[in-house]
């Protein structure tokens, strides 16, 4: 049977930023939410600044940064691997990347059915 493959993950560039931001402001998490404030840009926080709630999923880790998805964007998702780059241009107004001119994009590709198997099993 094959490994299910993680459920996110990230550029060079992205962890590179995650990096830096872990090294200016301590343990950070991830939160996808798909809300109407900043779009579907993964927001990033310090641990603590952001509750996890009852209905979010932890999708996996990306350079030490545990990443959470809301409820229904896992249902919306859940079948295709997120993947988590850098662009340049303005963070989301509350995620630790605003003002250092780069922002995190979310990319997708969808899992294919022996992946979509192993993540079943």
């Amino acid at each position: 049977m094959t490994a299910p493959p993680p459920r996110v993950t990230a550029t060079p560039a992205a962890l590179t930023l995650i990096e830096r931001l872990r090294a200016e402001h301590g343990p950070i998490l991830f939160h996808q939410s798909g809300g109407c404030c900043d779009g579907s840009a993964p927001m990033c926080f310090a641990v603590g600044d952001f509750l996890i709630g009852d209905g979010d999923v932890h999708l996996g880790a990306i350079g030490g940064a545990e990443f959470y998805i809301s409820g229904p964007q896992f249902a919306a998702w859940r079948h295709t691997q997120l993947i988590i780059d850098v662009v340049p241009g303005r963070g989301g107004m509350f995620s630790l990347e605003n003002g250092t001119g780069q922002r995190f994009l979310l990319r997708s590709r969808v899992f294919d059915a022996a992946e979509t198997a192993a993540l079943d099993a």
